[in-house]
Parts: C-alpha cells; structure tokens; sequence
C-alpha cells in the first residue's frame, strides 16, 4: 500500500501561521503587518529544522511567504489572479472551471479547487464586507477591500456548484488621459467630456454588461473641478473615486428577520441632503430614476450609468424606469424632464476583439410626439 504524500511545505507553514495569529487573536486582513512577519519567521523556522527532521527545504523564502499569506491572509489560490493587474475579472462556474479574462477576451485557467475550498474562498472574501450568502439570501453583491466587485450565487438557484464572480477595476483608466492612451476614446470626445463636467452638465454613460459604463463613470468623475462635493450612491461599492471631497454611500441587504434595508431611493434621497455639487448613481435600474430625475430637476447635476444598446435608447429607458416607482407619474412629466435635464448621454461597447470605446456622444433637445429627440455630437468613426 502507497503511503500517503506529504502536504506541501505552504501547507503546513500556512496552518502553523494560522494557529499562532490565532493565539495572538490578530486578524491578518485588519494587521498585515504582522501577517507578514509571523510568514517569514514560519518559513525561516521550517528551513533552520528541515535537514534534521527529513523535510525538504524551502529553496525560495520569498516566493513561499506569498504563498503561505495568500492561503492565510489572502484568497489562496485565486490571488495570483487577483494581483495581476492584466487581469480584468475572474469567474468560477465550478471548482474545476475557472476563467479569466484580460482585455476583455476570457481563457481558462489551469486551477482545480473542491467544492469546500470555494465556499471557503467565498466567506473569507466576504468577511469583511458584513454581507452574507446562504439560502435565504441566495445572492450576494459585495466589494472587497481593493475595490472589486463579487457577485455569487449559490445552489440550488445555481444547478449544482458555487457561481462566483470577480469584477476588478484596474486603476489604469481611471481618467481620461489614461482612457484616450488606451484607445477607448477619442481626443475630441475626451475634451468634450471633460467640458461638460468642468461646466456642471449632467452625463448618462449607457452601454451593455461589460461594455466599460462604470471604467468610464469613473474617469468622468475624475475630471470634475476638485472644489466639487461629489456623493456617490451605489448599490455595492465599484467606483474608485480619487476627489479630494467625496462621500461614498452604499445599499444594505435586509437583516435574517428582513429587517434594515436600505435602497438606493433612501440613499438618493439621502445624498442630497449633505449639499452634494455633484450627484452620481452608479447604476440606475429601477424606481430610483424617478429620485435621481427629481434631483437632476432641482439644480443638482448628476452623473450615472444604465444598461441600453444606444445612447437614444437609454434616453428612452430612463424615461421609462420612473413609472415603477407607482406614484401616479406619467410620461407627460417624465419625457419632458429627461430632455430638460439629461445634458449628454455617452453610448460605449465592447468589440469582437474585446476592446472597449466610446462610440457615439447625444445632446437631447426636445420632446417630439412622445419620442426625446438628440442631436450626435460625436460618433467613432464619422469624418
């Protein structure tokens, strides 16, 4: 009979870090820091008694300290993904088919996990989000500690396994400049863009799942004057914005006794209560247009994405979205206000190749026999 193989070296180091931050109740996520120096010290000990007890040694120290803080502190072996910064996003569909894709183009990756470790994965990364999945909150949104968005979805909504998703939002298009350096957007549509914001327009970014919608909010936010107070209110935290004077607010999922929820319609609300120059909805979907319409009809310029397949479109879809809120509104009022405030409507989308540009910028004018009509400012391709 075979003996059993020994657990790699990482293995055994990771459980014996564990037990000591354990003893010293540190929290590795919360005291890297020390995560750090209890890895090394760990790796050092198993190398100065690894000759004497029959163990192998650890030929690279470094390479294994990462190792052994991305299974304790990190995402195990999802985190050399993670930190990749050419790595766009990454989905589990099972244990055994795990993707990722870079410049929007996906490929498997080689990994093989268990069902277990992919809960684990799951909980660890949802730790520190005060959000939870089981099954009666069989889906989960979260943002993790460096900006990325999770989605999961676990059995028996899903067939059989865990479906997770990893939303990275890599910090190399976080403006303009950087967007017209990759070639998602034009110089002309740049200066365009940054006018408007500069000026205090209102901006809807439109555009399919994927499309590059929040990439773009994003820049645009960033190019606002730095004297402006910008109030984001999203759903799950994706935005990454780097003014020096914004406050950034997020939903809650309702408690076990359904209790606590707060919605983007309190929190719209809520924004304008704290004198915001700038009001930015990460994504509107439902009753919350109505909030941000009334608040764009108040003074207040906003910024926000929707899904649409045309700039024209979203304008549609937005003065469609107020009618769920089912408070008598009509669209005797809707169209006109959307025309009235809306200012530019900014369509992107996502090529064959997987890359993403912004292909066409509107200027609503008028409302022609229930129809919001727009001029085209700009259009990829057109002399």
């Amino acid at each position: 009979m075979t003996p059993p193989s020994a657990p790699p070296v990482a293995t055994v180091v990771a459980e014996r870090v564990r037990e000591r931050l354990r003893a010293e109740r540190a929290d590795p996520s919360r005291d890297p820091d020390l995560a750090v120096q209890v890895a090394r010290a760990e790796v050092r000990r198993h190398n100065d008694f690894a000759l004497a007890r029959g163990l192998a040694p650890v030929d690279d120290e470094s390479a294994c300290v990462r190792e052994v803080l991305a299974a304790v502190a990190g995402y195990g072996p999802l985190q050399a993904y993670l930190d990749d910064p050419t790595v766009e996003e990454l989905w589990i569909n099972a244990p055994d088919r795990i993707f990722i894709a870079r410049q929007g183009v996906p490929e498997r990756t080689p990994l093989v996990l268990t069902d277990t470790a992919v809960r684990d994965l799951v909980e660890r990364m949802l730790q520190s989000t005060g959000r939870r999945v089981d099954l009666s909150q069989p889906f989960v949104d979260a943002s993790l500690p460096d900006g990325s968005r999770l989605h999961v979805v676990i059995p028996d909504i899903t067939r059989r396994h865990w479906a997770v998703n990893v939303r990275k939002f890599l910090p190399a298009y976080r403006d303009l400049a950087r967007l017209v350096a990759a070639g998602s957007l034009d110089p002309h549509a740049a200066e365009l863009l940054r006018s408007a914001m500069a000026d205090g327009r209102s901006v809807l970014v439109s555009g399919a799942t994927h499309a590059g919608k929040t990439t773009l909010l994003g820049a645009l936010i960033a190019a606002c004057p730095p004297e402006h107070r910008i109030v984001t209110v999203e759903e799950t935290f994706e935005l990454a914005v780097a003014a020096p004077d914004v406050v950034s607010l997020q939903g809650r999922q309702p408690s076990l006794e359904g209790s606590g929820e707060v919605t983007l319609r309190r929190l719209v609300k809520e924004a304008l209560r704290m004198r915001p120059d700038r009001l930015v909805v990460g994504e509107v979907r439902g009753a919350e247009a109505l909030d941000l319409l009334l608040a764009l009809n108040t003074g207040v310029p906003g910024a926000a994405t929707i899904h649409a397949n045309s700039a024209r479109e979203a304008l549609s879809k937005l003065a469609a979205l107020p009618l769920l809120a089912g408070q008598n509104i009509d669209g005797a009022f809707v169209l006109p206000a959307v025309a009235a405030s809306v200012d530019l409507v900014v369509h992107c989308r996502r090529d064959a190749e997987g890359i993403r540009r912004v292909v066409e910028i509107v200027e609503p004018t008028r409302v022609v026999e229930g129809v919001i009509e727009a001029t085209t400012l700009y259009r990829a391709g057109a002399a």
